[in-house]
């Protein structure tokens, strides 16, 4: 594992939930910047969140270290607490009730598993730069409706 640290910045937007959604990564490593954005057009808001930083793993060639940092609560708490219980019950929440976005969920546990990560949790809307450019990228990520 190479001892560079990539850091990833992710957001995710819906307009409507569900509803039209977009998705927004900054990557930077090594005083370079890369800028990632999609969508989908009918999703939910942690579908988005989910999806920003899958793209943004999905987009590094070799196993790093990286940082993400995200405002989402749901990501973060979601990959570092709440899938063990998940993965031990069998997909199942501690209600019994089927993991939403078991899909998206299991995608992320992989690629997170092929690097070395850690996760950190930034206040949404509150003038961090780099949260507020991930927060643009997503809503631009957004697919317009065709007149």
């Amino acid at each position: 594992m190479a001892d560079e640290l990539v850091e990833i910045y992710t957001d995710g937007a819906c307009k409507g939930n569900p509803g039209p959604g977009g998705w927004g990564a900054l990557l930077r490593w090594n005083g370079r910047e890369r800028r990632l954005k999609g969508g989908a057009r009918n999703t939910t808001n942690n579908q988005m969140e989910l999806m920003a930083v899958i793209e943004a793993l999905r987009a590094l060639k070799r196993p790093v270290k990286v940082r993400v940092t995200t405002d989402s609560q749901y990501v973060k708490n979601g990959i570092t607490q709440w899938i063990k219980g998940w993965k031990r019950n069998g997909w199942k929440t501690a209600n019994k009730q089927p993991v939403k976005n078991r899909e998206l969920w299991q995608e992320l546990d992989g690629l997170a598993a092929q690097h070395q990560v850690s996760w950190a949790w930034v206040k949404g809307h509150s003038g961090h730069p780099e949260n507020e450019l991930a927060d643009q990228l997503a809503n631009e990520g957004i697919p317009r409706q065709k007149a």
